[in-house]
């Protein structure tokens, strides 16, 4: 599994012109699920992503997590993240992980963070959103669950 983590003030995300998820203080994460992720990987990203501390203290050094300071989580399918752009210009997705497959990766992955008590939010699997941010800090990390990057 790949996630973009973007610490964000707000952040929603809308299909045909309605939102269907929105946050105040916390985390965008933009997740992709690639062709041979499992449950293990799905439970690496999940606390990686929680209890990256990220955020500031009060010295303004990062030094809290998501739990720290009661921060919520909107979380995006994003399957263009496995996007192989090696060869050529046009991305190939082969690594992505099959439509049914990803949708319940993806609705897993957000039940677990609803379990560890994250107040959690989710766009539409498949649908064309339209994601706006408000990036703080800026701050954008790249995790992937094989430790590639």
């Amino acid at each position: 599994m790949r996630a973009v983590i973007q610490r964000v003030s707000k952040a929603s995300v809308t299909v045909d012109n309605k939102t269907v998820g929105e946050i105040e203080k916390g985390l965008l994460v933009l997740l992709g699920v690639g062709k041979e992720d499992t449950i293990s990987d799905l439970d690496y990203l999940v606390n990686k992503i929680i209890g990256l501390r990220i955020f500031e203290d009060d010295n303004e050094k990062m030094n809290l997590s998501l739990t720290d300071i009661g921060g919520n989580l909107l979380v995006v399918s994003q399957f263009t993240l496995f996007g192989d752009v090696r060869k050529g210009k046009r991305p190939s997705f082969t690594d992505s992980a099959p439509p049914d497959i990803a949708e319940e990766m993806y609705l897993k992955f957000i039940d677990k963070c609803i379990e560890m008590g994250i107040k959690t939010e989710k766009g539409i699997f498949g649908a064309d959103m339209k994601v706006s941010l408000v990036n703080d800090g800026p701050v954008t990390i790249l995790l992937d669950s094989k430790k590639i990057f």
